[in-house]
């Protein structure tokens, strides 16, 4: 009776709960086509907490981008997000994205945007949501040439915007994993489409090679420039 006493003891002390705390780091190297034709290096930082009914998701990316062995561009990208559930497939999110750059048609582009989202499914293969809700968009052009006779929209963009979301991923086998998003912000001024197809590939527990399509588009812009910036990128991911 002692022994099996003392077994469950040590057995119930033993259990761990899992972290709500994930993160990943991941560098990789990209291929630009579009406006821009080069080689770039590439850095992501990323985390997710979850606890209870609350998520909380922020991801920073770098890129810097160089021409004939000079560095000629840099752009950072950030998105924060908060969600809180409230049902067992809905939820509530607030979420801010923005970038600063000289690569493409402006220097800034801030987002915030709040509503709801809906878990259409969340199983072992397959993770499907979407979101939608109103929000706000400042944009500062870039004035700076792009080409002799071609400039950016002059105008400081401040408006009311309406963004859309969906986002999946399917899990196949244990260590494949494919996903895709659509990100669009529609107003005024301009509608903008985001969207990234990702394979991610576990080498181990704690390293994956992932490849990322990422493609911008812009429903409006000058003459001679293209609607569309894409990027092609390999990457290492680390896991923690």
């Amino acid at each position: 009776m002692c022994s099996v006493l003392h077994a469950e003891e040590l057995t119930d002390t033993d259990i761990e709960s899992p972290s709500p705390f994930k993160s990943e780091v991941e560098f990789g190297y990209q291929a630009h086509s579009g406006n821009s034709d080069s080689e770039s290096l590439n850095a992501r930082l990323s985390g997710e907490y979850t606890k209870n009914r609350y998520r909380a998701t922020g991801e920073w990316k770098y890129y810097l981008l160089y021409k004939d062995g000079e560095e000629d561009k840099r752009q950072s990208t950030y998105d924060l997000q908060a969600d809180y559930k409230l049902g067992s497939k809905s939820y509530a999110y607030s979420s801010f994205s923005g970038y600063d750059s000289k690569y493409s048609a402006y220097y800034t582009d801030y987002t915030i945007s709040a509503g709801l989202g809906y878990q259409l499914t969340n199983s072992k293969h397959w993770l499907i949501e979407g979101e939608l809700g109103p929000g706000y968009r400042y944009q500062e052009p870039n004035l700076d040439e792009i080409d002799d006779d071609d400039i950016v929209f002059p105008d400081v963009v401040k408006e009311a915007i309406i963004r859309g979301n969906l986002a999946a991923t399917w899990k196949p086998i244990k260590t494949l994993s494919i996903g895709g998003k659509l990100t669009v912000v529609a107003g005024e001024s301009n509608t903008r489409t985001d969207t990234e197809i990702s394979v991610i590939n576990e080498i181990t527990a704690d390293i994956a090679l992932k490849l990322v399509h990422n493609r911008q588009y812009h429903n409006k812009v000058p003459n001679g420039l293209s609607n569309t910036d894409s990027i092609l990128s390999v990457n290492l991911l680390f896991l923690f």
